[in-house]
């Protein structure tokens, strides 16, 4: 049961939710188009607000849904951790596009709602404020997961989530470092 449980939970990453709605209203590939990534955040610049905050919003289920699958049937948290790590990796290298995904940052962040909600609960506004400022998703995701692991220790997370709460949006920025390194290098 536990393996079906991982398994699932990258299948259900994996579901390609900008890819989809790219196709559905402008018939395109969203990984052909802006800075080629499958994710909310060229999802909004290339096929508008409301298209980027769907994508957006379904990717975060997607992250909330695996974790709350895995509680739901009783396993070990070291299972229901891997099953949000198996969903990150599903979005960011999803069978069902040749592994050319997103970056996992939505499904980041609703793993995270779901594991320590009163700390994300209170990161919210001020991640909000830094994107509407800013108009830039990097500095309020910058923001949001520097600041999480000082906000989970005043509210007293155990030190296994605090470390899964820096290890998960450090696989966010090596997946961004990596797929944005080869466009960088060739723009010089």
């Amino acid at each position: 049961m536990p393996w079906f449980i991982v398994i699932l939970s990258y299948l259900l990453g994996a579901i390609p939710t900008a890819y989809i709605i790219g196709r559905l209203i402008a018939s395109r590939d969203i990984r052909h188009m802006g800075d080629e990534n499958a994710g909310a955040a060229n999802a909004y610049r290339e096929l508008g607000p409301r298209a980027g905050i769907v994508v957006g919003a379904i990717d975060a289920v997607k992250g909330s849904a695996v974790i709350l699958i895995a509680q739901s049937a009783n396993m070990p948290q070291l299972i229901v951790l891997t099953a949000g790590l198996a969903a990150v990796v599903g979005h960011n290298w999803p069978v069902f596009l040749g592994f050319r995904g997103g970056r996992g940052v939505s499904t980041t962040i609703g793993i995270l709602y779901v594991l320590v909600t009163i700390p994300m609960l209170v990161l919210t506004l001020p991640t909000l404020l830094i994107l509407i400022i800013k108009r830039n998703v990097t500095p309020s995701m910058a923001f949001l997961f520097i600041a999480l692991p000082f906000v989970d220790l005043f509210f007293k997370i155990p030190p296994l989530l605090i470390g899964y709460g820096i290890a998960l949006p450090a696989l966010v920025g090596i997946t961004t470092f990596f797929r944005t390194r080869p466009k960088v290098l060739k723009q010089t």
